[in-house]
C-alpha cells in the first residue's frame, strides 16, 4: 500500500534556491485550469520543460485532491474563505509542487480494486510522476497541511 512521508520536504540547501512562484487559487474546480496554467507559464520562464508534463499532472492532481477533500463543502463554513495555495521552487537540479490546503487530515490513497473507477488515483499518479512526494500539518497560527512533490531536473550547462 502506498504510504505518504509525514515528513517536510529533503533537505535542500537554502542558498541553492532559483526561483520560487506562487499562487492563491480559489475553492472552485475551475482552479485545477488556473493552477495547470500557473505553472505551465512558472516553467516556461525558467527554460524547465523536461518534466513539464509530469509537472502539470502533479499539480493537477494534488489541487483536485485539496478541493475535493480539503476545502469545506460549507460556503457558509469561516475555513472555505482560506485558498489553496500552489507554491513552486526550483533549486539548481530540483524542483518542488507545494499545495497547501486548510485541512489536517492526512492524504491517504484510496483502496480500491476497481481499476475502471473515474476518480481515486491521484496519489498513486503522484506517487508513479514524481521523483518522491509527502505531506506535513502547517505550523504556527496557520491551520491544514501542505502536500508536496519533489521533481528531479536534468543539470543546466
Amino acid at each position: 500500500m502506498l504510504k505518504p512521508l509525514r515528513q517536510g520536504l529533503p533537505p535542500l540547501d537554502p542558498a541553492a534556491v532559483s526561483d520560487a512562484a506562487s499562487c492563491a487559487l480559489p475553492a472552485r474546480y475551475e482552479a485545477v485550469r488556473e493552477a495547470r496554467h500557473f505553472t505551465r507559464d512558472t516553467l516556461d520562464k525558467w527554460d524547465v520543460g523536461d518534466r513539464f508534463d509530469d509537472t502539470c499532472l502533479v499539480v493537477s492532481e494534488l489541487v483536485t485532491n485539496a478541493l475535493r477533500h480539503a476545502v469545506p463543502a460549507d460556503p457558509g463554513c469561516a475555513e472555505h474563505a482560506a485558498p489553496v495555495r500552489l507554491d513552486l521552487m526550483r533549486w539548481t537540479e530540483r524542483l518542488v509542487c507545494a499545495v497547501r490546503d486548510p485541512s489536517q487530515e492526512t492524504p491517504a490513497p484510496r483502496d480500491s480494486d476497481d481499476f475502471s473507477a473515474e476518480s481515486g488515483r491521484g496519489l498513486f499518479l503522484v506517487d508513479s510522476f514524481a521523483d518522491s512526494w509527502g505531506w506535513h500539518p502547517l505550523g504556527g497560527t496557520l491551520d491544514g497541511k501542505v502536500v508536496w512533490a519533489l521533481f528531479r531536473l536534468r543539470p543546466t550547462g
